[in-house]
């Protein structure tokens, strides 16, 4: 966080003013008497050059629909909103207002697009009143505390439309998360498509059943078959609607485990080079990849279409729950051991991540991967998600690479949030709002300079146990809603937090939003 900004006391009033907006405002000061107006009209926009593009006139109308369409026009007088260039941090704004206008300051889109939405959740508070109010000296100056805010959504579980991600890109922007990890292919669905292969979606993207309840053994399946992808049209449309929202969207392509609805697909990508049927049950599978030259060829013309097709700098490809077993039978890979020098199989895990690493770093991009990355060594590139508790995100911080922490703990959204007994089946933990809420991102155990290396951090929805839209929410919301104020530093208080929920309760109300109540 700059400077400048860490050394803001935490300030907010006890008036009404402020007490809607998540995540809390780094400083809020309001003063003098309430102004009432029923109308907003933006008169000034940035002059500089670079806002005045094709690209960036798109997310001006955004904006502007954002205040002007979205929030309600009343009876009275016109306040005028002013978009001001501000010598700010990237993502910071600041609010001032007195009797005619509101300026909005900031320094980047992302700064105004955050001025915007934390302006945009004041009055929506006020809806139901017969004019807005806002205090005559008010004072917003705000700031989030880490860089990588993040949420993840598994879709190879279970399949959710076009629409479902849109909607979940709005739940997402409404709180200033700007990642979205998007789990794009797994054993159970590869739900990408990729034109160089097209069986990837033709026969990966389909199951004949899904595993009734956790009915492991003996099984027993629900008889109703799952399919679905997304054309690289809808992905580009996904993506666009996100970047106006200042969301940056991180494919993850699972590699070399989690890899059955592709080997099904393409059996010459194992071992054994067996027939596999997409996997119907959850858990992990010892059809991994197997890790040669044609291998490798395979995951390069997946990659180029990836990156073609999403301009993010981070490309997720997982490399978590490897089981070796394969590997350890295999002439092939004794081969590609035994060539490149390699001790053992966490030596040829490694390899197989260092030559994805090569690719991608080529491409001026940057792989991140979960913290099994790190087994054997990690690439020489490479971010660590750090999902087994923190001990993967200390390691790799350590070694001087980029963290974002996601502990199963604290962060992972598909574990129960109340009593079993009345909650939907979930695939198991305990996880409250209070727990997130309460989450600390830096691990004590590291010094100054390896603290910056934590670049923030994620929840994780994993969708097993969630087969339509409306129950991801469900586990979603208000989770991720405590997250998003943790990630921007500010959650010092949790029962203030849960007054300014209720009023955000009334807001998913509003939109169809699904939530834990």
């Amino acid at each position: 966080m700059n400077k400048v900004l860490s050394i803001l006391l935490f300030t907010i009033t006890t008036s009404v003013i402020g007490q809607s907006i998540i995540p809390k405002p780094r400083l809020l000061k309001a003063s003098g008497k309430n102004i009432e107006f029923g109308k907003i009209e933006i008169t000034s926009l940035p002059k500089k050059a670079s806002f005045q593009t094709e690209s960036f006139q798109i997310k001006w109308d955004f904006l502007r629909g954002e205040l002007i369409d979205k929030i309600p026009q009343k009876e009275g007088k016109t306040i005028n909103i002013i978009l001001a260039l501000g010598y700010l941090p990237t993502e910071a704004y600041s609010i001032q207002t007195s009797q005619k206008q509101i300026v909005i300051s900031a320094s980047s889109y992302a700064g105004f697009y955050y001025g915007v939405s934390s302006l945009s959740q004041l009055l929506e508070a006020q809806k139901n009143k017969s004019c807005y109010e806002i205090s005559e000296g008010l004072q917003i100056y705000d700031a989030p505390e880490f860089s990588y805010r993040g949420m993840h959504l598994d879709v190879s579980r279970h399949f959710f439309p076009t629409d479902s991600i849109l909607t979940y890109i709005d739940m997402l922007s409404r709180y200033k998360f700007n990642r979205f990890h998007w789990h794009l292919t797994d054993d159970q669905g590869w739900r990408i498509e990729i034109k160089k292969y097209p069986l990837l979606t033709q026969i990966g993207s389909k199951r004949r059943e899904t595993m009734l309840a956790k009915n492991f053994n003996p099984y027993k399946g629900d008889g109703k078959p799952v399919s679905g992808f997304y054309t690289q049209e809808d992905i580009r449309k996904i993506i666009e609607y996100a970047k106006v929202r200042n969301i940056e969207v991180i494919p993850e392509i699972e590699m070399p485990g989690h890899a059955t609805a592709a080997v099904a697909a393409y059996p010459f990508l194992s071992c054994k080079k067996d027939t596999l049927p997409v996997a119907t049950t959850w858990g992990v599978f010892e059809d991994v990849y197997c890790v040669n030259d044609n291998t490798l060829q395979f995951m390069f013309d997946i990659l180029e279409e990836v990156m073609d097709i999403f301009p993010s700098r981070l490309i997720h490809i997982g490399g978590d729950e490897v089981i070796k077993t394969r590997w350890d039978n295999c002439d092939i890979c004794r081969n590609t051991k035994s060539k490149n020098q390699l001790k053992n199989s966490n030596e040829l895990q490694s390899y197989f991540i260092q030559k994805i690493d090569s690719f991608i770093h080529s491409h001026n991009r940057a792989i991140i991967g979960w913290d099994e990355i790190l087994e054997g060594g990690l690439a020489e590139n490479a971010w660590v998600m750090s999902w087994r508790g923190t001990k993967g995100g200390i390691e790799a911080a350590k070694q001087k690479h980029n963290v974002v922490m996601t502990p199963g703990t604290h962060c992972y959204f598909d574990h129960y949030q109340g009593p079993v007994d009345i909650e939907p089946l979930a695939i198991g933990g305990y996880t409250t709002i209070e727990k997130v809420y309460n989450y600390k991102i830096i691990p004590e155990v590291l010094n100054s300079t390896q603290k910056q290396f934590i670049q923030g951090a994620q929840g994780n929805v994993w969708t097993e146990y969630m087969p339509n839209f409306s129950h991801v929410q469900y586990m979603t919301l208000p989770r991720m809603v405590a997250l998003s104020e943790v990630l921007w530093g500010t959650n010092v208080d949790y029962i203030d937090f849960l007054a300014r929920l209720e009023h955000h309760k009334t807001y998913f109300k509003q939109q169809g939003w699904n939530y834990k109540k």
